[in-house]
């Protein structure tokens, strides 16, 4: 399977987070996130494990009691069930691969967000 950004929709999550699915195997799935500067992903946890690589921009990240901040090239582990937030520092774009398969995003879903752009 060959995945082409260009032609994948976007979906509006609200508050400067689009998000674009890039696919799904048995297990993992893939997602690519843009978002503005000082857009925040608030506190939430999920049952699937989570690996984030930062192409652009950065994050200040807290993973359960740790914090740090992120630049272009770093990435991240979050462990299922492990409250996490993000903040974006600067215009950010990062994938987040998921496992197993991850289709909601109730951090945002909540506010009625989600909506396909």
């Amino acid at each position: 399977m060959y995945v082409f950004r260009k032609k994948l929709k976007k979906f509006d999550m609200g508050g400067g987070v689009i998000r674009q699915y890039l696919g799904e195997g048995k297990k993992v799935n893939a997602q690519h996130w843009d978002m503005a500067d000082k857009s925040i992903v608030k506190w939430h946890k999920h049952t699937q494990e989570q690996f984030g690589y930062v192409i652009k921009g950065g994050f200040k990240m807290i993973i359960g009691k740790e914090k740090a901040m992120l630049k272009a090239g770093d990435a991240y582990f979050i462990p299922a069930n492990v409250l996490h937030e993000f903040v974006a520092v600067g215009q950010t774009e990062a994938i987040d691969l998921f496992s197993p398969v991850k289709h909601d995003f109730p951090w945002m879903e909540k506010k009625g967000k989600g909506k396909k752009k």
